[in-house]
């Protein structure tokens, strides 16, 4: 597959309709199966290591129509995704008070090897921005890491977030900063 163009990928919520997609995103090589985005995720302790019970959570969230994250395309390929949804549905965080506010967190991205590196992190976060903004949300937090950072790089790189308008508001940890984005 060529690499997909940074100005070509569409961005849909994930619903029932397209487990299978998703699925075949995250279990293909490379793919995030170990975690399933789900680690960030409030899950009974018994789940925390198990594979396939992050997996089962998973998709009883999206068949619940609960909100997950964004799938992005290159043609009926998936090849890229992002864990968005209200910060209640996760923990363990880091994050700062919300005093009131509708926040929505943007925990975790995965792109397919062949799409790194052309912009598909940039619209992924676009695509998370647009998402939490029309959910109604007041404040789209994430938690990214230095772009020297050993570990964390999931989360997407600080400078990618500030060019998007993304103010520092914290730090999570040693490496993750906490930065916000008022919707």
């Amino acid at each position: 597959m060529a690499a997909p163009s940074p100005t070509r990928l569409p961005f849909n919520e994930v619903t029932s309709s397209e487990w299978d997609d998703f699925e075949a995103l995250f279990e293909g090589p490379g793919g995030p199966k170990h975690c399933w985005c789900m680690v960030r995720r409030a899950l009974p302790s018994a789940a925390r290591s198990d594979q396939a019970a992050k997996k089962r959570a998973k998709k009883a969230r999206i068949l619940a129509d609960q909100p997950v994250g964004l799938p992005g395309h290159h043609g009926a390929q998936p090849v890229a995704s992002c864990s968005v949804a209200p910060r209640e549905t996760f923990c363990n965080l880091g994050g700062a008070e919300a005093d009131g506010a509708d926040v929505w967190s943007l925990v975790c991205m995965f792109v397919k090897r062949e799409g790194r590196g052309v912009g598909v992190s940039k619209q992924l976060i676009r695509a998370a921005i647009q998402l939490a903004r029309h959910r109604g949300a007041d404040v789209l937090e994430a938690y990214p890491v230095d772009p020297t950072s050993p570990s964390y790089r999931f989360m997407g790189f600080v400078p990618v977030f500030q060019e998007l308008g993304f103010q520092v508001v914290g730090q999570a940890g040693s490496r993750r900063h906490v930065m916000r984005l008022k919707l």
